[in-house]
Parts: C-alpha cells; structure tokens; sequence
C-alpha cells in the first residue's frame, strides 16, 4: 500500500483570478536552483547568480502542466509546456534565442495574479522550439513564439514572497 494520503481540503475559491501570464525569467540549469518544502519554493540556491527577464504580453502565453502518475511502474512524470511570444524580430533576440536553444536553461513565470513558479527544475528544459513569425498583414504578430518543454517529478513550486524578491535581486536590467 502506498504512504501517501491526501491530507487536506480545498474550499470554493473567488473569481477574482486571472489567467494568463506577464513575465519570463531564464537562467542557466543549476542543481537544486530552489530549496522547496510542499509545493513551495522557499529559498534560492546562492549558487543561482543571475536571471534573464523576458516580458511577455497578450493572450498567447501559456504555460500548462500534465502530471501522469502510473501506479502499474510506480512513476510520475509532470510535463511542463512553456510558450511565450516575445515580440519584434531583432538581432540581439535572435542572438540570445539562439543561445537558449542550446544551453541547458530553466526557468521562472510570473503569472497575471502576481504568483511566480519555478519550471524544468529536475533538468532544464528538454526541448526548445523558437519560430520566428511575421504575419502578411499589417495587424499580424511581427516576433518569436517560444515552446520550452520541461519534465519534472512535481507540479512546478510557487516561490513565496521572499523567495520571490530574493530571485528578483538577481534580475540586473540591460542598460
């Protein structure tokens, strides 16, 4: 028999949530980047140094999370699937995009409800896709849309407040 049990309720929630997300952070995979106790984030490794901001804006970002326990092998596996939209092609982007296809990345989402979460946390994210689009017409999306695919053994963690702002001290802007 399996000792894990639920082991607490969940009320009705307000409908004062928003769905979508605002910002991106990236960094450079780093072994037990946070320390994380039930569900939360509540330290950053000292060895995590520096995080890449990326503000993403509109409906097209989304990150969505499908965990598959199977008790038949006695695994669980969350697949963590991360698209953004940065928008207007340039070749600084460019650059860093290419980059960030090679390397061994992770990352942080800020979602519309002020709530960070800490993503591809076992081993980087996996699998990169950056597709540079420009649209035929004038109203069209002019920039990339980013896929990162992460897999871990938990839903990705929330950061608490002093994680979070601990994490966001690392943030220096590009002059």
């Amino acid at each position: 028999m399996c000792d894990i049990a639920l082991g607490v309720n969940r009320d009705k929630k307000c409908t004062n949530s928003l769905g979508g997300n605002s910002e991106l952070y990236l960094y450079n995979y780093l072994d037990d980047a946070f320390t994380v106790v039930d569900g939360i984030a509540t330290a950053v490794n000292a060895g995590l140094t520096t995080v890449y901001k990326y503000v993403i804006e509109g409906d097209g970002n989304t990150l969505d999370q499908s965990m598959l326990g199977d008790d038949k092998v006695g695994t669980r596996v969350n697949t963590q699937t991360l698209v953004a939209q940065l928008k207007k092609i340039d070749g600084a982007t460019s650059n860093e995009l290419n980059k960030l296809a090679a390397g061994q990345i992770s990352g942080v989402i800020k979602d519309r409800n002020g709530v960070y979460q800490a993503l591809a946390l076992d081993d980087g994210f996996f699998s990169k896709t950056i597709n540079p689009v420009s649209g035929g017409a004038k109203v069209d999306f002019n920039g990339y849309n980013v896929t990162l695919v992460g897999e871990t053994s938990a839903l990705a963690p929330t950061l608490d407040s002093a994680t979070a702002t601990a994490f966001l001290a690392l943030y220096t802007p590009t002059p």
